[in-house]
């Protein structure tokens, strides 16, 4: 029995992305799907990719970070993907604390110069 395979408009539509943004995965090595002719198919193992590849963009992580994380399972196997992973999320959730610290102040300080100009008027 054959693996399943998604065309090239099946895969935009399953994970809501642009043809844009899928060939632009594509352009950088993220994605290689198989070629037949002009048409584009995508297996499980591309599919298996653009999960982790939308994680890793919900997570903040830039693509070549992904890319390179990606290619380690490829290079190296599941254990020092895994290892390097966790150095890569902790990296992503100091910065995040960082931005999230950051925006924390950014709020209050809005928030105490929005409520004087509002007591000034009133």
């Amino acid at each position: 029995m054959t693996e399943p395979r998604l065309t090239f408009k099946e895969m935009c539509a399953k994970y809501d992305v642009t043809p844009r943004t899928l060939r632009y995965y594509e352009y950088i090595e993220l994605l290689s799907p198989e070629r037949v002719g002009r048409s584009r198919f995508y297996g499980a193992k591309e599919l298996a990719r653009m999960t982790l590849i939308l994680r890793g963009r919900k997570f903040g992580f830039p693509l070549e970070d992904i890319r390179q994380w990606l290619m380690i399972y490829e290079n190296e196997g599941n254990e020092a993907q895994m290892k390097t992973w966790i150095e890569l999320a902790d990296r992503q959730v100091a910065e995040l604390t960082e931005q999230r610290t950051q925006l924390d102040e950014t709020l209050s300080e809005l928030k105490t110069l929005r409520d004087q100009t509002a007591k000034s008027l009133g």
